[in-house]
């Protein structure tokens, strides 16, 4: 029997939030059971992963900052993986995974893993066809696979920063299952049977330990929307049960997202040090005024109006620790990439409530970095 939780990504970041998550919870008895991870590209820094998860089977994971006025710098070797696959090589293995032995399937596969391609056709359903360039093609042919094992119902757990991701990956798989002409009772498997999970992931991994393992802050979150019949990888106390997720992500867009875009604005605007980071920034009493008093005058009256003042306070107090981590190098040139679709994404929002909610209040600053948005359109 092979383990009840398959993951697809192989990446840093789920090294230190979901595997970890699972890795603590199965030594306190509170996990599904282990994972068996595919990487699905050939990047060779992914491949050198799998190769060491093949070889150790366990690696370390470097906890580093403030959490509750407490410096932390923790250790945890985590053991959650014990299979490692690799797609274009072990695709029999993955499918048999798949579609036989997995309960719960996870993925994080980057900025461009819902893309779709031309030469991912129908004909990849056929034995012996080649595996599927795209994502939601692979969960087409496996969940096809799935389906004629006649295993059991399956949970899906996106994890990629997709508003609304479980719904997103099952409109885009049952789409592609449509063109490929699959038929009707298969198409609703897909939307129907299959248990597709919207979640949040929050925390900040800053850097790898090669060839794997990886250094990450305190603060963590797995915010995952309540789902009839869903089943969970493990319980652990950074992850949250929620009816109401977008509460969740409105906290971390137009707090967090949104102080990390102000700054990277400022950055642009003032030209600063090309090396400054988000620390650096925040030691800057102009730039940390500045800072604060965007949050206070702009952003947080427009939660008190939805009557989450209280929390978006909370989280706040969380942000500023966040921030001001003495060990993390999170640049604002990082951060600045795509910076206007990223303002877009983040001020627009705050500005579009206020005005739903029916708000008298200045926005200046956010209204004056949208404007050059447009100018440059």
């Amino acid at each position: 029997m092979g383990n009840p939780i398959l993951q697809f990504g192989t990446s840093r970041f789920l090294q230190a939030h979901a595997d970890l998550f699972i890795s603590e919870a199965l030594d306190a008895g509170r996990a599904l059971g282990q994972v068996t991870v595919v990487q699905t590209t050939a990047n060779p820094e992914s491949l050198a992963r799998i190769d060491a998860l093949r070889e150790r089977g366990h690696y370390d994971v470097r906890i580093r900052g403030v959490r509750r006025e407490e410096v932390i710098d923790t250790t945890t070797q985590c053991h959650a993986i014990s299979e490692a696959l690799n797609a274009n090589t072990d695709w029999p293995v993955v499918v048999e995974r798949f579609a036989r032995d997995a309960r719960v399937v996870i993925s994080n596969t980057g900025d461009r893993g819902y893309e779709c391609f031309a030469d991912d056709t129908a004909e990849l359903l056929h034995a012996g066809a080649r595996v599927p360039r795209g994502f939601a093609a692979k969960l087409v042919v496996l969940l096809h696979a799935r389906l004629n094992a006649g295993a059991a119902p399956l949970t899906l757990l996106p994890c990629e920063l997709v508003s609304r991701n479980g719904g997103t990956l099952r409109a885009l798989v049952a789409t592609i299952a449509r063109e490929w002409g699959t038929g009707s009772m298969f198409v609703g498997y897909i939307e129907e049977t299959c248990i597709w999970v919207n979640s949040l992931v929050d925390r900040i991994v800053s850097e790898p330990i090669r060839p794997i393992g990886a250094h990450a802050e305190p603060y963590a979150l797995w915010a995952i929307e309540r789902c009839p019949g869903m089943v969970l990888p493990c319980e652990h106390e950074a992850m949250i049960v929620t009816g109401d997720l977008p509460h969740y992500e409105r906290l971390k867009l137009l707090l967090l997202n949104l102080g990390h875009t102000w700054l990277a604005e400022r950055w642009q605007f003032d030209s600063r040090d090309a090396n400054e980071n988000v620390l650096h920034a925040m030691r800057d009493p102009l730039l940390r005024a500045d800072l604060e008093s965007l949050w206070r005058d702009e952003v947080l009256p427009v939660f008190d109006a939805l009557g989450h003042g209280d929390d978006a306070r909370a989280y706040l107090n969380d942000v500023r620790e966040r921030f001001e981590n003495p060990f993390l190098d999170h640049r604002l040139a990082d951060i600045a990439r795509n910076h206007e679709q990223k303002k877009q994404r983040r001020f627009g929002p705050v500005i579009e409530l206020a005005r739903e909610l029916g708000l008298r209040i200045e926005q200046p600053r956010l209204s004056a970095a949208l404007a050059s948005c447009e100018h440059l359109e």
